[in-house]
This record gives structure tokens, sequence and C-alpha cells, in this order.
């Protein structure tokens, strides 16, 4: 079981049952057993509301409604969402309106800065993270044997050309310093998959391809109406059939076809069982775009001033990098392109609903 993913054509009318049926195709009653508390991994790309950059509210009420509809209790169910050197957990549960939800279901955010962490001694061999973490790789101590469910968005990403619920566990399983990671980033999404097979006895992903992200992801990209959504317990499988929608060949995403090769999931489009929409004539031709900000971190990482990467990102001068991420994307891009997509994007079917959860909230 696992390698079957759902894709189902949505409406604002019918979202919410839309993501029911997704999930019951992808066979989640094998998956998801309410005796055990599920960790609800949300997605946050930005502390700001942008379209497709984070979980939409519609996605996170969806998979609510139909997880205490499956027996969960409210106690059972664990929202949860991790700080990284541009995010703030609180603020951006409020911006992207999961607190309002969460309010009227009657459950709680946990922000994963406010939990225990411990070096957890992994059993797999680790491609990349205990290279990049020798003092041992921290995860929060009660993630262990729990269930997750990720919340991801399609959408493209400039480090590992597209995003989703491989990628989702990055801001889960690794603390704020994870950006140390981006160099080897393939390799280390590989890591994630080995992790979570140790430590949770279920993974389940519900994937928001309403408005879909097309450029320079995770935030600075143009917002796509996809009107879809999907959902499998395979992460690999769901990420690759979201690639293939968006005009990419899963197998030449490296972190797809090396979780394929070590047998982590399954990224061949022809390999897997996919129901619901049919896919064969999908196409949105997305480009993966670098934004500025990626761009100077792969320089330093891994380009010409790579000389100076230990200097400019792992030293004590290391705080002008999240400081200019901030000026250029929060006083910059956001107040200007930004606002100009987004004022787009209110007058699509979906920025009507976001208008109305934003009222409701």
């Amino acid at each position: 079981m696992g390698s079957k993913v759902a894709v189902v054509r949505t409406h604002p009318e019918t979202v919410l049952d839309d993501i029911h049926r997704a999930m019951e195709m992808a066979g989640a009653g094998d998956y998801l057993k309410a005796e055990r508390e599920l960790l609800v991994k949300l997605n946050l790309s930005w502390t700001k509301y942008f379209p497709a950059c984070s979980s939409q509210p519609w996605q996170l009420e969806g998979v609510v409604k139909d997880l205490l509809d499956r027996g969960y209790g409210k106690e059972t169910l664990l929202p949860i969402e991790n700080k990284t050197v541009v995010t703030d957990p609180w603020k951006g549960a409020r911006n992207n309106l999961w607190l309002p939800v969460l309010e009227r279901y009657g459950l709680d955010f946990t922000a994963l800065t406010e939990v225990k962490w411990t070096v957890y001694e992994f059993r797999s061999e680790l491609l990349r993270l205990n290279e990049i973490f020798p003092e041992g790789v921290e995860i929060p101590e009660f993630f262990i044997g729990k269930d997750i469910m990720h919340l991801p968005t399609v959408k493209t990403h400039g480090h590992s050309v597209t995003t989703g619920a491989v990628k989702n566990a990055f801001g889960g399983l690794l603390k704020e310093v994870r950006h140390y990671a981006h160099k080897y980033i393939h390799e280390v999404l590989v890591d994630l998959m080995l992790m979570q097979r140790e430590l949770h006895p279920n993974v389940f992903a519900v994937m928001d391809g309403t408005i879909c992200g097309d450029g320079a992801g995770p935030r600075t990209m143009d917002p796509v109406e996809g009107d879809l959504v999907l959902a499998s317990a395979d992460s690999v499988a769901v990420d690759a059939v979201a690639a293939k929608i968006m005009g990419f060949d899963p197998m030449k995403i490296d972190y797809l076809r090396l979780a394929t090769e070590r047998g982590l999931g399954e990224a061949r489009i022809e390999k897997m069982e996919i129901v619901g929409e049919d896919i064969e004539e999908l196409n949105f031709h997305f480009r993966t775009k670098k934004s500025l900000v990626i761009w100077g971190d792969q320089m330093l990482r891994r380009g010409p001033l790579r000389f100076l990467e230990k200097v400019a990102l792992h030293s004590p001068l290391a705080f002008w990098a999240p400081l200019a991420s901030n000026i250029y994307h929060d006083l910059f891009w956001y107040p200007t392109v930004g606002k100009s997509k987004i004022r787009k994007f209110k007058r699509t079917k979906w920025g009507n609903l976001w208008e109305r959860y934003r009222e409701d909230s």
C-alpha cells in the first residue's frame, strides 16, 4: 500500500467535501487511526499571507473536518508548525487564517519553538544530516511514535525545483538552523524520508492545488488557479504527481529520484495508481526560477562566492542573511510586486473564498 495518489477537481463551494473525497480515494482509512495521536504539520513559507505560499485555511478546515468525522478527539489532533529565520509561527498562523479555523473546531495550535527538542539516534544511515549536524540531529521529542499528516501546496522551489509533502518535513524535523542544509537539499530531503520512516507509524499528505505557485518559489511566485486537491500516503508519489502536473519530469528531480531508488516512495508515474482526475494531459508549464535571496544563497554555498560561505553563513556575522531576506521579501517585494499579485488573486473565485474566511475570522 502507499503509492496511490488521488487527484480531485474542486471548486470553492465544494472544496471541503472534495478534500474528504480525495482522502477517501487515497485510502486514508488504512493509515489514519483515531486511537493514535496525529500531528497535523502545516506549511508556513511566509509569515505574511501570499496565495499558494502556505497551507490554505480551507485546506486545513477540510482536513480537520474529515478527521473529526473519523472519530479523532480534539486532544489527539495536534496542529503544528515551526519557526525559520524568516518566519514566525504564531504570526503566520494568524495571517494565514489558521487560528480562526482551529478555534472554530476547538483545536490548539502548537509552535515547535515551544516544545522540547532532543537528539535522536537514527538507525538509518543518513546521507548528509549527520555531517551537517555532527553534534547530533535534534527533533521535537513528542514526534516519536505519532502519525503525521502533511499539508503542503503545489509550488516550485528555487532550491529543490518543486516542494511538497517531502520538504514539508524539513520545517518539522529540523531546527531553525536547517538552512545549513540548503547546500545539499536533495540528499537532506531523502534523509527526512528515512527519519520519518523510523519516527512515524503512518504518514499521509493532503496537498492543496486550488492555487498553485509558479516561478521563484516558495514565496515570490505567480499564483495560478489549479482547482485541484491531491492526497496520498506516499509523500514521494504525491510530490511526483504534483511535479508532473506542474510540467516537470519527476524522475529528473533529484530528491524524488533518490528517494525512489532507495525504496522510500514511488516517483515513477507509470508505477503508481492515480485515481480521480486524469492527469495525462494536465501540464501547467511551470518553470522554477530563483529569487534574489535564493540566488545569493546558492552563490555563497555552491557558486563562485563559496570561499565566503563560512564567514557569511556560519559565523556571528551570519545575522545579515535573514535580515537581508526580510528586507527584500517583506519591505520591498511584498508591498510592491506582491501586492499587485494579491490584488489579481482577489478577483478570482479562490480569492473570493479567502475573503469569506477573512471576514469570518
